[in-house]
């Protein structure tokens, strides 16, 4: 008998924007035993053979099922187990299938997750990484290099050769999205790639978002975070910046302000507060980024509360 009904979280970005890190830190949030993670990356229709024959690049549209990943996804949300393709990034070829099982929360990172109005219907909360330019390609030589034996010259043309593909079907998904994430180097540590990066989080009106108010007055002698209003197009939308020079008491403290949203709801359970939060790996060390384990923390409570809400419809079919 399938599953009950899951939540879904999609979160989308270029190649190597983060989005794998912090799919990590929510799913341990969460409990890994009650999340599933799937790329949607894996959807590609050629390997890296057929797609240099055909000029294709594998941030094309075109040069993926996304019909397949569109029926997948409405099976995992509805409970069912799916057989899904496997692209190994190391040998550029595709892997056996994989039988699939949905937990109660599935996140699904790649690069097209919100490409069509199919796909964006799926998720119950929608994230979209927009690190600075700079910082992903640092990101993604350290990682392409380490990970996939690319040297970084093959690493930079390919972003170069990718450019124009990233601009027309990547960067346009930003518009659909309910939380978009930037991370970026502060004024005073211009060189900053990792534990010292600000974050500015932009929350649009698609989903209720957390009032913050007491966030903001603990805020006022701390000055490691901020919230502003700005105006993008016809909404109006909330800016949270959170600053990478947060000590751990003062994140902490943040914390444990967004623990106490995240609590109320009973589904939750007491397991949900890991040790740490905000983990990161950076070549074969482990390190700690107070400002992406504070952003894993606020999605955290978006998904909870989109489980609250779907259990209270539930309850609601039943009476």
């Amino acid at each position: 008998m399938p599953f009950k009904r899951t939540i879904l979280l999609g979160i989308v970005g270029d190649s190597a924007a983060g989005k794998s890190t912090l799919s990590a830190g929510i799913a341990k949030i969460l409990g890994e035993e009650r999340v599933t993670v799937i790329c949607t990356d894996d959807y590609h229709r050629y390997n890296r053979k057929q797609r240099k024959e055909l000029g294709i690049s594998a941030l094309d549209p075109a040069c993926n099922y996304i019909n397949i990943m569109e029926q997948h996804l409405d099976l995992l949300r509805r409970g069912h187990p799916i057989l899904k393709p496997i692209y190994n990034h190391s040998t550029g070829d595709f892997d056996p299938p994989e039988y699939i099982e949905p937990r109660e929360f599935i996140i699904a990172e790649g690069l097209l997750g919100f490409y069509s109005q199919a796909l964006r219907r799926q998720f119950d909360v929608k994230v979209y990484l927009a690190p600075e330019e700079d910082l992903r390609i640092q990101w993604k030589i350290a990682r392409d290099t380490t990970k996939r034996g690319y040297t970084p010259e093959q690493v930079l043309a390919s972003l170069k050769k990718r450019q124009r593909d990233s601009e027309r079907f990547i960067h346009p998904q930003q518009a659909h999205a309910d939380i978009v994430v930037t991370f970026y180097r502060p004024p005073d540590h211009p060189q900053a790639t990792d534990s010292h990066l600000n974050v500015k989080l932009k929350l649009r009106p698609t989903l209720p978002h957390p009032n913050l108010a007491d966030i903001v007055a603990w805020n006022n002698n701390k000055r490691v975070f901020s919230s502003s209003i700005e105006r993008e197009d016809d909404w109006l939308m909330e800016i949270l910046d959170i600053k990478g020079e947060i000590n751990d008491e003062q994140a902490t403290q943040l914390e444990d302000l967004i623990w106490e949203r995240v609590d109320k709801f009973s589904s939750a359970g007491k397991h949900l507060r890991p040790d740490q939060i905000g983990v990161y790996t950076s070549g074969n060390e482990t390190h700690i980024s107070h400002p992406l384990g504070i952003t894993q923390l606020l999605i955290v409570y978006q998904l909870m509360l989109a489980r609250e809400e779907l259990e209270k419809e539930r309850a609601s079919r039943i009476f």
